[in-house]
């Protein structure tokens, strides 16, 4: 395979050139430890970066979070409010109400396996649009 000169990506079109150069790859993958391999690290870093930059995934909110995780696990209501202390608490979370405590937070990291970025995010801003 011919070696080409890896370089940042600045525009759609380096971007799908870049595609273009990991997908042969894919068709015959390198050998660990040989060049090939390391172009091909390289040219997945670069494509890894453009995307997360281009196309950023923001973490989903706390609640959003919580309400997937009881789906996925087969938690109900019920069961948030014995981890939390009551099914009031555990409604007044789901609706909003009230905030997450960092002890609650903390349990359903450790208990429920909700990544903490999820469920201690930047509190949301009142009566302030964002500049986006």
């Amino acid at each position: 395979m011919a070696k080409k000169m890896i370089r940042p990506l600045r525009s759609e079109a380096d971007y799908d050139e870049a595609l273009e150069e990991i997908e042969r790859y894919f068709e015959n993958e390198p050998k660990p430890g040989t060049a090939e391999a390391d172009q091909f690290d390289l040219l997945a870093l670069i494509i890894e970066d453009y995307e997360r930059k281009r196309w950023p995934i923001e973490p989903p909110d706390a609640i959003d979070a919580i309400r997937y995780r009881m789906e996925t696990g087969d938690y109900t209501q019920a069961d948030l409010g014995r981890l939390l202390g009551s099914r009031q608490r555990a409604s007044d979370i789901l609706t909003g109400k009230r905030p997450l405590t960092m002890r609650m937070a903390w349990r359903l990291y450790r208990e429920w396996g909700i990544p903490a970025e999820a469920l201690i995010g930047p509190p949301p801003t009142r009566g302030r649009r964002s500049a986006a």
